[in-house]
């Protein structure tokens, strides 16, 4: 199984095209999620679909706004609004973690495996296999 982490942006304009993503793949949506984090004194927050793994192929894609909007339990904000519309629009529950900035890893490719790691742990996504 290869879990991986598409980033789309930081979550301006590009929130709408993870709203599509999520709205065109309702089928295949598994999670919805908010990784909420500090980024320079900022409380910041990232946004997550997640899908299930195409059969075959067994790849399982997880598109992400990393770090760029404001953290909605600080400072409510319109994009983290739409993010949850979808959500009930679509029967799902917004999954929270708290969790490291991405800042803290030498590259951004240590972060997702650190987020991976996270999921697979709490079962959200399956174990490698």
């Amino acid at each position: 199984m290869i879990q991986r982490f598409i980033e789309l942006g930081e979550g301006y304009s590009d929130i709408y095209e993870l709203i599509e993503q999520a709205k065109a793949n309702k089928e295949r949506l598994l999670h919805m999620m908010a990784y909420h984090t500090t980024v320079k004194n900022r409380e910041v927050t990232s946004l997550v679909v997640v899908l299930k793994p195409t059969d075959p192929g067994k790849f399982q894609p997880l598109y992400i706004c990393r770090e760029g909007i404001p953290n909605p339990n600080v400072t409510p904000n319109k994009r983290f609004d739409l993010f949850r519309e979808t959500a009930q629009e679509l029967g799902k529950e917004i999954v929270q973690f708290e969790v490291r900035p991405s800042t803290q890893f030498a590259e951004k490719e240590l972060f997702f495996q650190y987020l991976i790691g996270i999921l697979r742990m709490n079962h959200y996504i399956p174990p490698l296999q």
